[in-house]
């Protein structure tokens, strides 16, 4: 197995890359597995926010070389090893990774396709494909332009080049930088608060920030107004309402 799935606390889901040999390389078996503990946690109805982790010394390296290096146009079609990457898009529960050491190529493309990237002071982000004959496929040209522009992805993909934790931050690449030691407890904070929300809000609020990547404002808007008023038929929505009016905690349980 080169995934260990936990539960570290109520509502929270944990995934953590295990391939430390190879600092983490993202192998189909890997993206496979990782891909499957996605999925069912996004049925789980017990989990409301999901971690995916690395170690100290690497979220992901990249992708595993060895799989493609003699591969032909051909074998990569049929292969169609990005299939399995589409599938973390379908996820609907917020996806928070927590990123220490190399973040690079599929490494970093992986941390992009979560919603939140909580960083160490140790991280770097790269697309460094470009060093070895090839560009990004799993995304990094795409979402690496749209979270930081494109004259600095241009320069990230074209000279493979990393981004230190605090360029990325300052790049808008990451939401946030602490020390090595705190990470894990940082990103389970961000997962607990997360957690607390009224689930079913949380998730139309993923698809509706999700669905301003790709599409006009004028689209946009009719979908965040559609999804808003759906959440009215929801029981978090009353509950949510009439504890704010009684100032207290609302009880949020998914319906």
């Amino acid at each position: 197995m080169y995934v260990r799935v936990t539960r570290p606390e109520e509502g929270i889901g944990r995934i953590q890359l295990h391939r430390p040999e190879v600092l983490n390389a993202l192998n189909l078996q890997l993206m496979e597995e990782l891909v499957s503990a996605l999925v069912s946690m996004d049925r789980d109805e017990g989990i409301r926010c999901i971690l995916i982790t690395g170690d100290r010394r690497a979220f992901a390296a990249g992708a595993d070389i060895d799989e493609m290096s003699d591969a032909t146009a051909v074998d990569m079609l049929l292969k169609d090893q990005f299939a399995v990457w589409d599938r973390i898009r379908h996820i609907s529960k917020p996806i928070i990774a927590a990123v220490s050491g190399y973040a690079l190529g599929g490494g970093c493309e992986l941390a992009m396709a979560c919603d939140l990237i909580i960083a160490s002071e140790t991280a770097q982000f790269g697309q460094p494909e470009i060093n070895i004959g090839v560009m990004p496929g799993a995304g990094g040209t795409q979402r690496l332009t749209r979270a930081v522009g494109k004259v600095r992805a241009m320069e990230m993909v074209l000279t493979g080049n990393p981004l230190r934790a605090e360029e990325a931050l300052q790049a808008g690449l990451i939401n946030r930088v602490v020390p090595e030691e705190l990470l894990e407890d940082e990103a389970l904070r961000m997962a607990r608060e997360i957690a607390a929300k009224p689930p079913v809000a949380v998730r139309l609020a993923k698809k509706a920030v999700l669905k301003a990547m790709d599409t006009t404002l004028e689209t946009g808007l009719a979908y965040e107004q559609m999804l808003f008023y759906l959440l009215f038929a929801t029981e978090d929505q009353r509950e949510g309402m009439q504890a704010f009016l009684e100032k207290r905690k609302p009880r949020f349980r998914g319906r």
